[in-house]
Parts: structure tokens; C-alpha cells; sequence
């Protein structure tokens, strides 16, 4: 069992929450209803449109069209501070400020999303297709704690639209949209949404379908065709393992009457393939299904909310298209393509059934959530908010026998992993001045994870296996952890034309199930968990400590009094203890390398060790006025971070390096157009103990369009004009093709290669409101 690294103090804080929500329990029962207060720093997101209020601190926007992209966190690429991992055409992971993933807490229409994949390819936002987003909530580096816990780097919120009632007096409401986008690289995206509305009841049903074919970078970049299978080969230019397809459906329903409102969402995903060309595997089969249901209640006292949700995960992984599926000494099966060599070598005669044929890999999840909170309002003081939430999550994690070297048991990567939370909080906000606003709260959470007893292929099998099944299993598999959260933001309005951020927060998370229990030490079996995309393979520890942030964040902003300049600089800084790194392991030895191996893939062990990260966002526009041909203004942003192990001094993994843009955007009319400049520098500090690979630095243009008409609107666009070859900084290594299994000097293709962005990219959409 492991617990926080201060019980005494961690007890007290305890004490001292429970304290504070009996005091605002006796608060409630003696105050009247008072309005709220305005709502403190955050970013709001809107989806297919123009993206947030500049007049609002804190809120940023992106250019009139989402590009034809059915990715919908590549949306948050547009805000300072935020970027995204490359991964899967559906799949990126959002990064705020250099922490990413499971260090951010995720939240779709309410619901906690978790990956459930040792690579992390059915990622929290993969499941929400963009034409079903309204809007998306930032909160960077510092987040509110009703909307944090178990997260250190901010949160991420998505929420499709308000469920739509007819107005009072009105019969019936029906409304509705169809689109359709085309991109190159035989990308198309089609979506429907339909509403059937009373002043009482709400019904709302939509698809969205998104599929591609790869991509093309925008010149050669590797040496090799070959995929490891007879008759199929990819172009020099040509991403191998980024195509996709996949299906969202929903289904919503609703009540109001007076006061009261209860909503039912149903989202189901069907995912059919999804190619990954920075990990090893590709995604075969994806099935999540969801049911949320919400009731809001307006009550004398305040707002009352309740959330329950529980989802399912079917996840299956194998060799795509673009991969080697057949492995080892024997002969495929007739009509499979014939032999296949190994290192120059072909399978055997027919007859010797030796050949692994692919590695199924096969992840089944269960998640449960609730969640309670209270909004009341306090006479003279301001609006507390108090709420307590729970979440089990179950997870089973096997592969399948395949082969000889594979069999003949099953492979227990997570044997029922579960790992459940939950918490409580109270914040309050208020306005202690004309020129102050602020938001403070605390919050505590426990987290327990567990997993089974494991086992290999063969006890006797190549890797170590029965010895580190026997020693996983011989160990503690159960922790508790306790976390303790506090979150500070404040608003000052200096003056007419200056305006102050500041949030200050300590904020605690707990490794994921992927980064405890993961045991086996063979080489083969790491490569399979890796959620980073690096090429190299991981190990789990179910010693990790807590991952424990503190966090410093502020914002200056200068505007004019009309707001048609204005301009915003944030520095930042976050001090994480026990920050969960990984140091490169000798599987025989089972410990970790006396010599570290570089320029090559490896195998790796998550570590708490020590980081430090810190940097600046610098945002702005200025309004160029208007002439006969129109209104024109001019924006941009800049953002630079830099990570540090602070034991090792290394750099922390896919930092993203300098970068900013620069756009001039011109409407005349329904019409709206942007030419925009994107500028990276070269990517040179990385993490040397994942042996990362450095990149060049580019710059690309992009050009925009868009025309709305009553109920039309079309966009189109170039991304890439010029068609320049560029590698992405957090794109992770190649492994899109080929003998993608064999992490050595023969892997097809080696180490060293990063994953290109794509080349010219033209696209167009059209949506039609009704």
C-alpha cells in the first residue's frame, strides 16, 4: 500500500475539508438565493465557428473554419500553450504546456474519458466526432478543483449543445443539420443531426462518419518501400499506417418541466480500423458505448446537479495493412501472400507450422461514474460550490496465443485492473472588490488501484516470462493513494486598459493502470505498451509515487478600451515531485542499465523521479481597419516551454520547441478569409533516455475561406501551399510500415526517423442548417 508521502498532513487536510463543508451545509440552510458571480479566467472553444470571445480574459480565437479535420483535439492546436501528440488520424493527445494524456483530467459532456488501450489509440477525445462539439473549456496549467483531481497540467472540457426545448407557448420545435467535407489524401467526412422538441420534451439523434486513406508527406522521407507483405508497397513519400474509418452515433433525450431537467445521452462508436504510424500495432476494432444521464434542478436555495454514467470499451489490436502480419520460420497458410522472410530468410517448407500469424491483442473496459455538486449562492460573499464525485474503472488487457514462440497460453498483460476514485471539493467565488474576482477551493481524493495474478505464453517461453510472471505475482498488487488539491485564480482589473490573471494551484495524480502493472520484461511484450509513441518499449512499476504539481500561472493583458487591440502575456511555472520518467532497463539483469544505448530503440521503466517546466504564451491582434475591399485584422501567438528532469537533467519528452503564427484574416460581407504563417524552430533538446529524435525547424502557409449564407456555409481551404516535407516535433518515431516487431538495427524502418506532417492538403465542406 502506498500513500501520500505526508500521512499527517494528508490527514489533516482531510479534516479540514470536512469541516469546511459542514460550515457551508449550515450556510445553505440560512441564505437566501443571490445571483452568481461572473465566471473566473477560462478558454472556451467553439467548434466550427469562430473560436472564443477576445473581449473575455483568458479566451483566445481560431480561424473561421476547422479545416476539414475529423480529429477533434487538433481544435485545441489553436490555443496558446496547447498542442497536440501526434498519433492516429482521430487520435491526437492534447498537450497544455508540455503535460499531456492521463496527467490532464478530460471531460466529454460531463463524463470522464479514459483511454483503454496499453497504446492509448482509443484516446478520451477520438470518441467525439468535431460536428458533435459545441464547445471546448480550457483550463491551462491551473485548473478549478470542481473541475480537477487526479490531474496536473489543467483540464479539457467538450460538450456537445444544450438539449433544445420549444419556447413557451411554441407547440413544437424540429431542427436539424447535414455536411459533408472532402480533404486530400481521400479523406471525406459526412455527418446529420435531427431534433423533434416540445416546450417538455427534447428527442435528438445524429451519425458523423469520417475515413481516409494515408497521407503524403510533402517529399521523400525514407529509404524504404517495403511493408513485409508479398505484392504491397508504399511510396517514398507516402505515411505509411495513417488511414482510417469510424462511425459516432448518439442518441438524446430530455425532459423539463419548470425548474427540473433530466437528460439521457447515448453515444455509441463503432471504429472499424484506425493506423497508427508511431506504434507497432494498429487499431482493428474499436466499441465504446456510452449512457449518461444529468438532472439540473433550480431549487430556492441554488443549482442542484447530478451526473451518472457507464460506458463500455471493446478494443482489438493487430497488424495493419502496412505492417508485417506474418512472423517466424514457417509457412503462412495458402492465399495469404506467400512465405515471408525474416532477416533475408524465408519461412520454412509448408508443412512447419512455426509462422506467428499476427499478434491479436484484445482490451475489454468497464467504467461507472457519479458525480453530485451544489451551487449555492451566499449572501455578501459570493457562490460556493460543493460536490463529491466517484468513478470505478475496470480494465482486462490479454493477448491471445499466436504461433509457436506465442503459445500455447494466453498472455495477461492486466488481469482485472481496477482502479477506482473518489473525491470531494469545495470552492467558493467571490468579488471582494469592484477590481477583484477570485475562485478558491479545495479538494481531496483516493484513488485504489489493483490487478490479478498474471502469466505468460509459456513458462518456459523466450523473454523471462515465468520469472517476472512469478515475481508480479508474488508482490503486493493493491495501493491506496491519497491526494490533497488546492486551486487559487484571481482576476484583477488594474484599469480601463490592463487586466491581471494569477492562479496558483497544487494539484496531485496517480499513475494509470499502464503505468503500474505492465510486468514482463521482454522486449517484445514492452514494445506493446507505449503510449507516447517513441518506438520504444515499457515497463510498469507498481511502486510509483503520486505525481504531485505545484503551479504558478499568470496573465497580463493590455487591451483598448473598444477591445480592437489587445494583447496577452503568460508566463508559467510547474514544479512536479515525484514525476513519473522512465530509465532504460536491462531485462536480463532485470535492473536498470549501467550504460545507457543510444541512437536505437530500447526497452524503458517508468520512474518517479523530478521535472520542472516552465514558459510563456504570447497572444494578440489588432484590427488594420476597414477599406472598400473590406475589414482586415491581423493576429498571432507565440509559446516556448522548456522541461527538465531536475535528477537528470535530461529534457523531458516531446516538449514542444519555440513556435508561434501569424494570421491576417480579411471579411467582407458573409465572407471570411485568412492567410496564416505557421513558424517551429528547430527541435534540439529532447529526451536522451528515450533516445528522441531532434527535428528540423519549417514554416508553412495556409490558406482559408468561408461564406455563410442564411442556413450554408461553406469552407475551404489549403493547408501546406507549398507542399513543404517537415518532420513533427511531437510526432513520435516511424514505425508505419514494415517489420514493425523488432526493435533492432534490422526494423524496417530503423530508428531515427520521425513521423512527417502531411503535404499540400486541399479541402472543402459544406453544412446546411434547417
Amino acid at each position: 500500500m502506498h500513500t501520500d508521502h505526508d500521512s499527517a498532513r494528508s490527514a489533516r487536510a482531510w479534516l479540514a475539508l470536512a469541516a469546511t463543508c459542514s460550515s457551508l451545509t449550515t450556510a445553505w440552510a440560512q441564505t437566501p438565493a443571490q445571483a452568481s458571480l461572473p465566471t473566473l479566467p477560462e478558454v472556451r472553444v467553439h467548434a466550427n465557428k469562430t473560436m472564443g470571445d477576445p473581449h473575455s480574459v483568458g479566451q483566445h480565437r481560431l480561424a473561421p473554419t476547422a479545416g476539414g479535420h475529423s480529429d477533434t483535439a487538433r481544435q485545441l492546436s489553436a490555443l496558446p500553450g496547447v498542442s497536440t501528440y501526434g498519433a492516429g488520424g482521430l487520435s491526437s493527445l492534447p498537450v497544455i504546456r508540455g503535460l499531456a494524456d492521463n496527467r490532464l483530467r478530460i471531460l466529454v459532456d460531463g463524463v470522464d474519458a479514459m483511454a483503454s488501450c496499453p497504446n492509448h489509440m482509443n484516446a478520451p477525445l477520438s470518441y467525439t466526432d468535431p460536428a458533435q462539439v459545441d464547445a471546448i473549456t480550457v483550463y491551462r496549467s491551473v485548473a478549478p478543483v470542481s473541475t480537477g483531481g487526479d490531474a496536473i497540467g489543467g483540464s479539457i472540457q467538450v460538450d456537445a449543445a444544450p438539449l433544445a426545448f420549444a419556447p413557451a407557448g411554441t407547440k413544437l420545435l424540429t431542427q436539424g443539420q447535414l455536411g459533408l467535407s472532402l480533404r486530400s489524401h481521400g479523406s471525406r467526412a459526412a455527418h446529420a443531426e435531427a431534433t423533434y422538441a416540445t416546450e417538455h420534451l427534447h428527442i435528438s439523434a445524429g451519425s458523423a462518419l469520417a475515413r481516409a486513406d494515408n497521407q503524403r508527406a510533402g517529399g521523400e522521407f525514407k529509404a524504404t518501400t517495403v511493408t513485409g507483405r508479398a505484392g504491397h508497397e508504399l511510396a517514398r513519400d507516402e505515411i505509411g499506417s495513417t488511414a482510417y474509418f469510424s462511425r459516432n452515433h448518439l442518441l438524446n433525450l430530455g425532459w423539463q418541466d419548470g425548474p427540473h431537467r433530466l437528460e439521457a445521452r447515448l453515444k455509441r462508436q463503432d471504429m472499424p480500423y484506425q493506423l497508427y504510424p508511431n506504434q507497432r500495432m494498429d487499431l482493428l476494432d474499436n466499441q465504446m458505448s456510452r449512457l449518461a444521464l444529468r438532472y439540473i434542478g433550480e431549487m430556492t436555495w441554488g443549482q442542484l446537479e447530478a451526473r451518472l454514467h457507464h460506458e463500455t470499451v471493446n478494443h482489438d489490436m493487430d497488424f495493419g495493412p502496412d505492417k508485417r502480419y506474418w512472423y517466424g520460420s514457417g509457412s503462412p497458410p495458402t492465399g495469404s501472400g506467400g512465405p515471408m522472410a525474416v532477416n533475408g530468410t524465408p519461412c520454412a517448407p509448408v508443412g512447419t507450422a512455426t509462422c506467428a500469424n499476427g499478434m491479436p491483442m484484445l482490451t475489454r473496459s468497464r467504467t461507472t461514474g457519479a458525480r453530485l455538486q451544489a451551487s449555492v449562492p451566499w449572501a455578501a460573499v459570493g457562490t460556493v460550490r460543493t460536490g463529491t464525485e466517484a468513478q470505478w474503472f475496470r480494465l482486462d488487457d490479454w493477448w491471445p496465443p499466436s504461433g509457436s514462440a506465442m503459445a500455447p497460453g494466453t498472455f495477461e498483460n492486466i488481469d482485472d485492473g481496477r482502479r477506482d476514485r473518489i473525491g470531494v471539493y469545495a470552492e467558493l467565488e467571490a468579488q471582494p472588490s469592484r477590481t477583484w474576482t477570485v475562485l478558491a477551493g479545495m479538494r481531496a481524493d483516493q484513488i485504489r488501484m489493483q490487478a490479478d495474478a498474471v502469466q505468460g505464453y509459456n513458462p518456459a517461453g523466450m523473454g523471462n516470462q515465468a520469472r517476472d510472471a512469478a515475481l508480479f505475482n508474488a508482490r503486493d498488487r493493491q495501493r491506496t493513494d491519497r491526494h490533497l488539491g488546492l486551486s487559487l485564480l484571481a482576476r484583477h482589473q488594474h484599469s480601463a486598459q490592463v487586466d491581471l490573471d494569477i492562479g496558483l494551484a497544487r494539484q496531485t495524480r496517480s499513475p494509470s493502470l499502464y503505468e503500474a502493472y505492465p510486468w514482463s520484461t521482454w522486449s517484445m511484450a514492452a514494445l506493446m505498451n507505449n503510449v507516447v509513441g517513441d518506438g520504444n518499449g515499457y515497463i510498469g512499476n507498481p511502486d510509483l509515487k503520486p505525481e504531485t504539481a505545484h503551479s504558478l500561472s499568470t496573465t497580463l493583458d493590455w487591451h483598448t478600451a473598444d477591445r480592437r487591440h489587445w494583447l496577452k502575456i503568460s508566463p508559467y511555472i510547474t514544479v512536479i515531485r515525484h514525476y513519473i520518467d522512465a530509465e532504460q532497463w536491462d531485462s536480463t539483469a532485470n535492473a536498470p542499465r549501467t550504460v545507457r544505448l543510444r541512437d536505437q530503440f530500447t526497452t524503458l521503466r517508468y520512474t518517479n523521479q523530478s521535472a520542472r517546466l516552465y514558459g510563456i504564451d504570447v497572444s494578440g491582434e489588432t484590427d488594420l481597419g476597414r477599406n472598400a475591399l473590406g475589414a482586415w485584422s491581423l493576429a498571432g501567438q507565440l509559446s516556448h516551454a522548456r522541461g527538465t528532469n531536475r535528477r537528470t537533467d535530461d529534457g523531458l519528452y516531446q516538449i514542444m520547441p519555440l513556435h508561434g503564427k501569424l494570421a491576417l484574416t480579411h471579411r467582407l460581407g458573409a465572407w471570411q478569409g485568412v492567410i496564416e504563417g505557421i513558424g517551429v524552430a528547430a527541435k534540439r533538446r529532447v529526451s536522451s533516455v528515450r533516445n528522441e529524435v531532434s527535428t528540423p525547424g519549417y514554416a508553412l502557409l495556409n490558406l482559408r475561406g468561408s461564406h455563410q449564407w442564411k442556413n450554408v456555409r461553406v469552407d475551404a481551404g489549403v493547408d501546406n501551399v507549398f507542399d513543404r516535407l517537415y518532420a513533427l516535433p511531437q510526432g513520435g518515431a516511424y514505425v508505419g510500415q514494415g517489420t514493425t516487431m523488432m526493435a533492432t538495427a534490422a526494423s524496417s524502418p530503423p530508428w531515427g526517423t520521425a513521423v512527417p506532417g502531411p503535404g499540400r492538403s486541399l479541402h472543402v465542406s459544406l453544412t446546411m442548417r434547417f
